[in-house]
């Protein structure tokens, strides 16, 4: 049986900051796709590096050369550029450079395409615990997710906003790892299972 082929593209969030490559969000699609919904997925090809901007993550993206086209295309960056301070209007614009690279490897086919929302690490411990302030970042963030879902939208891409999830779950430990900023598989799996009906929708189509 073929399997469908699945790229993932992004940062810390998608290649799962301390935890196990198989616990990360989209491996952990892939295995809710195959025991929920009957969609069989290779193994996810991740481009994604702890830290990565929306330049770096087109750098990457250059430098793995990726052949081919995918069934399916993710997208999750942004946190690095917030982090970093960085102008929003230049992310903006890098970001859509990215999203027309997505549907591009997705053969073209925009539908083929889910952008996932940046998360709010602000209300993280790890942010309380170095001082930043949390509503600020909150604001940066909700710019940031503003401009990234104008421009996912108007292309007709689909986008998951996940932002809320992770301020109301922000403080609870069993959702983080050991460094009280990144998340760990128990959230990652919340993902999945928000991600995995949408997957189901492309392919039922």
């Amino acid at each position: 049986m073929n399997k469908f082929s699945y790229l993932a593209l992004g940062d810390s969030y998608t290649i799962g900051e301390g935890v196990a490559a198989d616990k990360n969000f989209p491996n952990q699609l892939v295995s809710i796709l195959a025991e929920d919904y009957d969609h069989a997925f290779e193994k996810p090809e991740i481009i994604a590096v702890t830290g990565w901007t929306t330049d770096e993550l087109k750098a990457g993206i250059a430098a793995a050369d990726p052949q081919g086209t995918y069934d399916l295309v993710t997208l999750l960056i942004g946190v690095n550029n917030q982090y970093r301070g960085r102008e929003v209007n230049e992310y903006k614009a890098e970001f859509e450079a990215l999203l027309d690279q997505a549907v591009a490897f997705a053969g073209g086919n925009y539908k083929h395409v889910i952008v996932v929302s940046i998360p709010d690490w602000g209300h993280t411990p790890y942010a309380q615990e170095k001082g930043f302030d949390e509503q600020q970042v909150a604001a940066e963030i909700a710019l940031y997710n503003e401009a990234k879902q104008a421009v996912t939208l108007a292309k007709g891409v689909r986008f998951l906003d996940i932002t809320g999830m992770t301020r109301a779950l922000a403080m609870d430990v069993s959702y983080l790892v050991a460094d009280q900023l990144h998340y760990s598989e128990k959230l990652y799996s919340e993902w999945a299972a928000c991600l995995a009906p949408l997957v189901d929708k492309i392919f039922k189509h």
